[in-house]
């Protein structure tokens, strides 16, 4: 099988493609390395996957249809699983032009030159548990209504999931969209909450807690999350929507006590007010994931902290100005 992954480099992506080649399939990533957080940390996260015969970088922004397109055409991929996107609630706020630019109209690129290609590549794209908006009611289902995004970033991966529906409705482009619940593990991207309170509570800095600390994330251990994307890859017909997540939302202050026991220190919390964009809750319902592809997140918070914590520690080359 070959497979084109975008953003490859990053987070989610990277572990992905590491899993994909334990599996035998071919990998193509294409990455344009954003400065969003710094280069080296990104080419580090590729560095063992690049050792293997049956994978390759190009290096790309999703931006550029010619690019992708010539991409797209010169591998011929049986699958493309589009991660890239500029990622993130706040900064998208501050830029949401940016945002739009880089999730819709890069995404238009991938699915347009996807239609293109004779036969159609299956197409799995990451979209977010954001797309749900502020809401009191939970758990989160797929059949709930998405209209009222609170942030940019939301919008546009929205956006996203109304253009793959178009081009499954134009083309038969068989789709499936995966809104991840808050992802987290190792390599973990450093702007995300546990990274970056890790960073802080090791070096005895203040933690920056928005609100009063009952907000409630869905996190999702990265290796559940991808052994998701893996079954909806082999499963990918038609038109899909599903949640992956671990259904067992963390309050924010019971990740931080939970953090700074899994590193051995005290946090010191500073309560800020809330931010703009932020949402009270995220959870859930993964009972179509259950059913349809099998998806069965088997990873307790504490021991996905303990594992992440064992990789923070690990010696590394110095990678630049960590995002803060």
């Amino acid at each position: 099988m070959r497979t084109l992954v975008t953003g490859g480099a990053g987070f989610i992506g990277s572990n992905l493609v590491d899993r994909l080649l334990a599996d035998g399939a071919e990998v193509v990533v294409l990455d344009n390395f954003d400065p969003f957080y710094p280069e080296p940390s990104k080419r580090a996260n590729l560095a063992s996957a690049l050792r293997s015969p049956r994978c390759r970088l190009v290096e790309a922004d999703i931006r550029d249809r010619e690019a992708v397109d010539r991409v797209a055409r010169e591998i011929h991929p049986d699958v493309i699983v589009h991660l890239a996107a500029r990622a993130g609630v706040r900064p998208s706020i501050d830029d949401p032009a940016l945002y739009a630019s880089v999730n819709v109209v890069g995404t238009a690129h991938l699915l347009e030159s996807a239609c293109r290609l004779r036969p159609l590549p299956r197409f799995v794209y990451a979209s977010s548990s954001s797309v749900y908006g502020d809401r009191p009611d939970a758990p989160f289902r797929e059949t709930d209504p998405v209209d009222l995004p609170v942030s940019p970033y939301a919008a546009t991966k929205k956006a996203c999931e109304l253009l793959a529906h178009t081009f499954h409705h134009l083309h038969g482009l068989p789709v499936t969209g995966l809104r991840f619940f808050t992802a987290y593990g190792p390599r973990n991207r450093p702007d995300l909450a546990i990274a970056k309170f890790a960073r802080l509570i090791d070096r005895g800095e203040p933690i920056p807690m928005f609100g009063d600390g009952s907000t409630r994330r869905d996190y999702t251990y990265v290796a559940d999350l991808v052994d998701g994307i893996v079954r909806a890859i082999d499963r990918c017909t038609g038109h899909h929507l599903y949640n992956l997540g671990n259904s067992n939302p963390i309050a924010l202050r019971q990740m931080i006590d939970a953090l700074g026991h899994a590193l051995g220190k005290t946090p010191d919390i500073r309560r800020l007010p809330e931010q703009p964009g932020d949402v009270r809750q995220t959870f859930a319902d993964v009972t179509r994931a259950a059913t349809e592809l099998g998806y069965a997140p088997d990873t307790p918070f504490h021991v996905g902290l303990a594992r992440f914590v064992a990789w923070f520690r690990e010696p590394r080359e110095p990678q630049g100005s960590a995002v803060r």
